[in-house]
């Protein structure tokens, strides 16, 4: 007799969330270290990398939490679509930690090739961890392009996995987040570096400060520039989610309603756990 899988509660939801977002940055953060640091490949690389990262990793954690992978996306369904306030918090920590871990695990993996190009371990390298402003970029620059790129990603994550409007089949949605994220990376990367992600760009932020990043927190001027990457896109998720329910959601078919705060997968897992049943 086949025992019945149950659905996962909150701890469950966290481990996918911390699961999924390590491996988004492994692929991520690794291919920087790869290009910037060992010379290997180039920038279509990085935005390749980046968004099947976060494809992958939406595939790893879809069923059990949803697949935020993104405190921006957390906080914008929480405003939106019903997703319950009292997880934000801890799937923000679980998004954070999950990107903290995997960006230690690429600092030691890449130890050799970092001290080679870099061996003061200075802002040369550290976008190789977390992003910076632009050449002539100010910090209100930059803020403003993370407001934009992370008001773009919610618009279009919405849009792909309202179940209200055509979902794509198979279970493609993953890929088709994966590949907002590469086309963002190709048009909006120059100003900021697209993080559109807090937990992205913290959690290796904090990780290179603790092994050897004395500057870690600040732009190659000295500015406390951590704050722009946690801050844009916050206001960015709800900005675009806001723009998505006032141009098309409101506008379209009510039907059955998945689970709120899931993305990205046909059946949320309430749904899944009763079509064993």
């Amino acid at each position: 007799m086949t025992q019945r899988a149950k659905v996962p509660g909150l701890l469950g939801e966290l481990a996918a969330e911390f699961a999924g977002t390590a491996i988004l940055i492994l692929f991520g953060v690794g291919v920087v270290a790869q290009v910037a640091a060992a010379g290997t490949g180039e920038f279509d690389s990085i935005a390749w990398a980046w968004g099947l990262g976060v494809t992958l990793g939406v595939y790893v954690a879809g069923r059990i939490s949803g697949a935020h992978l993104n405190p921006a996306v957390t906080v914008a369904l929480a405003v939106f679509k019903g997703f319950s306030w009292r997880k934000v918090l801890p799937y923000a920590l679980a998004q954070t930690a999950g990107a903290f871990v995997a960006a230690l695990v690429i600092r030691w993996n890449y130890s050799e090739a970092l001290s080679r190009f870099d061996p003061g371990l200075t802002v040369k390298s550290q976008g190789v961890f977390s992003t910076l402003p632009g050449a002539g970029v100010t910090e209100w620059g930059a803020l403003r392009d993370q407001i934009i790129g992370t008001a773009i990603l919610l618009f279009l994550i919405l849009a792909v996995t309202d179940a209200r409007n055509s979902l794509p089949g198979g279970n493609l949605a993953p890929l088709i987040v994966g590949l907002i994220v590469v086309a963002i990376g190709m048009a909006f990367a120059a100003n900021a570096g697209y993080a559109i992600n807090p937990a992205r760009d913290f959690g290796p932020r904090l990780a290179s400060f603790l092994t050897g990043y004395e500057t870690a927190f600040q732009d190659a001027g000295g500015y406390p520039y951590f704050w722009v990457p946690i801050v844009g896109p916050l206001v960015g998720g709800v900005v675009g989610a806001g723009l998505y329910e006032l141009i098309v959601g409101r506008f379209l078919p009510d039907e059955d309603a998945p689970e709120p705060g899931a993305l990205a997968t046909e059946a949320t897992p309430a749904e899944a756990e009763l079509s064993r049943v």
